[in-house]
């Protein structure tokens, strides 16, 4: 990957503000702060930001780091990640980041949670074990195709094993006692 300054810095301030807007309402909602109101704004913004993304997908294919650089490209996910409305944009935004990583221009460990992304998304077992819910029960793993050899897949996309990133996602989710009562949402990033 590359460290020269990306190609365009006005796309990549655009998906670095898109995606940090998105990031302050999902962190109000994992912690119940948002009214009804609220969390319609948050998904229209989810939704808008989903349709930039494909413009810019539709313009550039994958906003990678030559084009974006490394804060840009990691905003891009987050809005991929996040479009659980749009399936065919997150399958799409799979693909190009795909590519992406076999031209050396993106995170493979992108790929791995966005790919498991769009599997829970369109309701099939995840692969690599990144996506986890947050309920009133507390953290649980989202369904998970051959469990006995996850490990193993992590590794090969640069991923810690499931039980240290399940502890890395209880520790950062886990909501303090003083909580009435957990939305459930689905979680992402930390796995």
């Amino acid at each position: 990957m590359t460290t020269d300054e990306p190609q365009r810095p006005d796309l990549a301030r655009e998906l670095i503000a898109r995606a940090a807007q998105s990031a302050r309402h999902r962190a109000k909602r994992v912690r119940n702060q948002l009214d009804a109101i609220q969390v319609g704004q948050s998904r229209h913004i989810d939704h808008v930001n989903a349709r930039i993304l494909g413009h810019i997908l539709a313009d550039h294919d994958w906003p990678g780091h030559r084009l974006v650089g490394p804060d840009g490209a990691r905003a891009a996910w987050s809005i991929a990640l996040h479009s659980d409305d749009n399936y065919a944009l997150q399958r799409a935004a799979t693909t190009l980041l795909g590519r992406a990583v076999q031209a050396g221009d993106a995170l493979v460990q992108h790929w791995a949670h966005l790919h498991d992304r769009a599997l829970v998304t369109s309701g099939s077992a995840q692969e690599y074990g990144t996506q986890f819910l947050l309920s009133t029960d507390g953290i649980e793993l989202c369904p998970l195709s051959a469990p006995g050899s996850v490990d193993a897949r992590r590794a090969t996309v640069g991923l810690p094993p499931l039980a240290i990133a399940l502890k890395a996602v209880r520790r950062r989710y886990t909501p303090d006692s003083s909580a009435d009562e957990t939305p459930t949402v689905l979680l992402a990033g930390a796995a």
